[in-house]
């Protein structure tokens, strides 16, 4: 049984403990109103950018269609870029999104494919590695930049772009969160090359005639990069998003616990004391009555 004096610090570790955690949460519940803003603001033009695409990929075709829209003609080859945070203390996210990541790689390579993983953040390296050691390809750090934003999201789609245009994959997936709330974060897998052919939405002018300068050709050649930038963009305001409310979460958690062991070691500490005061008193009768 542990000694009075035990009891005692391990009650002054957890409180000093509570502290910290208190703290953490009272931080990421600050940052997470910003990148929740970022995160939801976003989504309306990738949205809208998916729309010009629809319209645009929907009027050329066959050997006209750009290597981003038409692809390789094979999709032997499977690259998977794989969002993880670069911190931790943030609950079970990155784990799920390394479990996301593991069960779509083990699905292609049961179907025969060729799997490479293409890792941003740190997180979510170690068990990634250790479970696929040969596929880990190229890796993206972002712990030197306080807030990831485009020039990142830029850095990560042209590399990716550039590896698909030199023959390395056929398909590329994106997998990352989708932040719904501090105690949701579903991650998500998301073809982004080639770019899938969105379905274009019905719009009041859907039989005006619509000419493009330059062709449409042209433009794709253009917009289809800036929109794979888009979605790895929006995949970067995501894990944000996600990390600062998956660790508010973890952290109350993580507070509430501590103060629930408190009162537990509490309780135990006035246990031992008062059986502590009442032995010694009985062995102070014991000598009385001795004498």
């Amino acid at each position: 049984m542990a000694s009075l004096k035990e009891l005692k610090g391990r009650i002054t570790s957890v409180k000093s403990t509570q502290k910290i955690t208190k703290a953490k949460q009272m931080v990421a519940a600050a940052k997470l109103r910003k990148a929740q803003a970022r995160a939801e603001a976003a989504r309306p033009y990738a949205e809208r950018l998916a729309s010009v695409m629809a319209s645009l990929a929907s009027k050329v075709g066959g050997d006209n269609a750009p290597k981003l829209l038409a692809g390789t003609g094979s999709d032997q080859r499977h690259l998977l870029v794989v969002v993880n945070t670069d911190k931790g203390l943030c609950g079970g996210l990155n784990s799920n999104i390394v479990r996301a990541a593991s069960q779509k790689a083990r699905k292609l390579i049961a179907d025969g494919k060729d799997v490479e993983l293409y890792l941003v953040g740190r997180k979510g390296r170690a068990p990634l590695k250790r479970n696929f050691p040969e596929r880990i390809g190229n890796q993206f750090d972002t712990s030197n930049v306080r807030e990831p934003g485009f020039d990142e999201a830029e850095q990560i789609a042209s590399e990716v772009i550039g590896m698909f245009e030199d023959g390395k994959f056929d398909v590329a997936h994106l997998v990352y969160p989708i932040f719904k709330s501090a105690l949701a974060q579903d991650p998500t897998v998301q073809q982004i090359v080639p770019v899938p052919a969105p379905e274009a939405a019905p719009s009041d002018d859907a039989g005006a005639v619509v000419e493009y300068e330059p062709g449409e050709e042209e433009i794709l050649e253009e917009l289809l990069p800036r929109y794979v930038k888009t979605q790895v963009f929006g995949a970067l305001l995501e894990i944000a998003a996600s990390e600062q409310g998956a660790s508010m979460t973890a952290m109350d958690n993580a507070t509430r616990n501590a103060g629930d062991l408190i009162q537990k070691l509490t309780i135990q500490y006035n246990r031992s004391r008062q059986a502590a005061i009442t032995t010694e008193l009985v062995e102070i009768i014991a000598g009385a009555e001795a004498l």
